[in-house]
């Protein structure tokens, strides 16, 4: 059967729309293109609305963090003064280097180019510039001019400069550790620097601006600028040429005699302005002697020592305001005394001999102090160490000053009245002790020590600061006494080195082993006094830690009183009041009388124990001195 052939299939052709049909599929198109838009628009608007009207607040901030800046404006430091107006401490405007991280593109480039210039490691800059956490580092504080030009000249975005005041001391270590540091921001942390922070401190300003991406100022936006107020400044007691003067002095001796260190204070006996205070550290690894740095204790105020025979002023000065003795009052006083078991000495070997209490100071013998302080009682010996202001601190009210140690007469040993009386079992500071010279030559009135005489606000405006009121101490016929009995001890008694040509002069030398009292033992040996004599002017003492050569005080430390107190009467044009002659102030000559000698000390843990327990409050005293526990 035949195959049946396939027939041929024409395609079909597309229905045509007609054009109704074609405009109603436009139609539909278009409603869902609009329903999109529409949904579209009202998504925008929503998120519109809710950005710029329920959360505008929050992107603005977003939007100011990213291109706003602001910095800090230090206040200018106040300056310090000496009283006639020398600079001592004063700012000048420098340059900080800092760094935006977030506008650093390359920050090892910035490394490689600004490393060498600013004297930084690299790897610590690096991660400076690196820091995302925040919009600024600082780089280097207070950099100087040069620097500060090279920085510039770099041109590196992302790196600035701000005016930044940093600290000078114009006369170098003058007077350092009185006045005191300051930090890296320039806060007070030592000294005059640190009390009186709040005068010199000033108030910090402010400024903000807004910067491009590319950390440069955006031109015509705002900015916004609060002043730096600067600190007030003050005008300190202490005078320039003085103060050097007594620095270079007490520097010679203490290295003429091998000593640990120094101490001094010069003082007007009618204000109680102090002129000078000088700590002095001696010959070490570091160097030869020389004036104590700013960041080391300033011992007069912040040491203690034990005084030794200066201390026999108050003893008999108590004497004489309580009537037990006068003058001429005498005693038969031998070379040595037995106080439970404990023996004191005078220097030197004498017979009994009848001694007035005016030969007893004369000669500074212990053994006639002892029995003079016998007869005032215990009670009234304390009393009166403590109305000369043993046992507080000074109205300075410096930074870190001790109060000093003093034993309660209640806790007296059996030897306690053979050693406090001549200045041993106690402790005092060199200011301390200075104050008692200052008030016998004052009349029997106190003089309050002050080393600051005025502020200066910011305007220009001076507001002095009135000397403290003093208190009669004793009376004026005690210390007109007192005044005759310290004149004889320099003109003819252990303080023959002190006489300075032209000026009567008064004054005491002291001399006291050092704890813990083991041989070999170490000595402080010490001078305080005043003149002229008849109408005093000025006080000073010096006390020289661990001389080598003698250790008397009226041999190493006389000699720099009467050097130092010529230069200043000469100074402030005191005329003088007694034939002109010229003594021999050279050590090294024939010695002359010294019976201040050490008294033993009591061995009676009550007597020694305040001293000793001391130490451990004393670690950051100089070396081989005692430091008092804060009371």
């Amino acid at each position: 059967m035949p195959r049946r052939q396939p027939t041929s299939r024409r395609p079909s052709r597309p229905r045509s729309f007609t054009k109704a049909e074609r405009t109603a599929s436009a139609r539909r198109r278009l409603a869902v293109l609009l329903v999109v838009m529409v949904l579209a628009l009202g998504a925008i608007a929503v998120k519109t609305v809710s950005v710029q009207a329920l959360s505008g607040e929050h992107y603005d901030e977003l939007a100011l963090a990213q291109r706003v800046r602001s910095m800090s404006l230090a206040a200018e430091r106040g300056s310090i003064f000496d009283r006639n107006g020398n600079d001592l401490a004063i700012s000048v405007q420098q340059q900080t280097v800092f760094a935006d991280p977030r506008f650093i593109r390359d920050p090892a480039v910035a490394v490689a180019r600004l490393a060498p210039v600013l004297g930084l490691e690299p790897q610590d800059l690096l991660e400076r510039l690196s820091r995302t956490d925040t919009a600024f580092v600082y780089l280097a504080r207070k950099v100087n001019d040069e620097t500060a030009k090279q920085v510039r000249t770099l041109g590196i975005t992302g790196v600035g400069m701000v005016g930044e005041s940093k600290r000078f001391y114009p006369s170098s270590s003058l007077a350092a550790p009185v006045l005191g540091f300051v930090g890296t921001d320039n806060n007070g942390l030592g000294g005059l620097e640190a009390s009186f922070e709040a005068t010199l401190r000033g108030k910090p300003g402010k400024v903000v601006t807004e910067a491009d991406p590319s950390g440069r100022s955006i031109p015509t936006t705002d900015r916004t600028e609060e002043q730096a107020r600067r600190g007030g400044d003050l005008v300190l007691t202490l005078d320039q040429s003085i103060q050097y003067e007594t620095e270079r002095q007490l520097v010679a001796q203490v290295e003429a005699t091998k000593a640990r260190g120094g101490m001094a204070v010069v003082a007007d006996v009618r204000t109680g302005d102090v002129l000078a205070m000088v700590t002095v550290v001696g010959a070490d690894a570091d160097g030869p002697a020389r004036p104590a740095s700013s960041t080391q204790q300033n011992r007069p105020v912040t040491t203690v020592y034990e005084p030794g025979s200066t201390n026999k002023v108050i003893t008999l000065g108590a004497a004489l305001e309580a009537g037990v003795v006068t003058p001429d009052t005498t005693y038969a006083v031998g070379s040595s005394i037995r106080i439970a078991d404990a023996v004191f000495d005078d220097h030197d070997p004498h017979p009994v001999e009848q001694w007035s209490v005016r030969d007893i100071m004369r000669e500074s013998s212990n053994v006639g102090t002892i029995l003079v302080a016998r007869a005032l009682g215990k009670e009234r010996l304390d009393a009166s160490l403590r109305a000369f202001g043993f046992g507080s601190r000074t109205a300075l009210d410096f930074p870190g000053e001790s109060a000093g140690l003093l034993l309660d007469p209640s806790r007296y040993s059996l030897t306690s009245m053979g050693s406090v009386p001549v200045g041993n079992g106690l402790a005092v500071t060199a200011m301390q002790m200075l104050d008692v010279f200052v008030t016998v030559a004052n009349g029997g009135v106190s003089r309050p020590p002050r080393l600051v005489s005025a502020t200066i606000d910011a305007d220009g405006t001076k507001h002095p600061r009135r000397p403290l009121t003093g208190t009669r101490v004793v009376s004026a016929t005690t210390a007109a006494q007192l005044n005759e009995m310290l004149r004889s001890v320099v003109s003819d008694g252990t303080g023959e080195r002190a006489g300075i040509p032209g000026y009567s002069v008064a004054g005491k030398t002291g001399t006291a082993r050092k704890p813990p009292y083991e041989q070999p033992y170490r000595y402080m040996a010490s001078f305080a006094g005043f003149a002229p004599a008849e109408a005093p002017r000025l006080a000073a003492i010096v006390v020289l830690d661990e001389p080598g050569t003698s250790y008397y005080g009226g041999q190493v430390a006389a000699p720099v009183f009467a050097r130092v107190m010529q230069y200043a009467l000469r100074l402030e044009r005191v005329p003088p009041t007694a034939a002109l002659t010229t003594p021999d102030d050279d050590a090294s000559a024939a010695p002359s009388r010294s019976n201040d000698a050490p008294a033993p000390p009591a061995p009676s843990a009550s007597t020694v124990t305040p001293v000793t327990l001391a130490t451990a409050s004393a670690a950051r005293a100089a070396p081989g001195t005692l430091t008092a526990p804060d009371s």
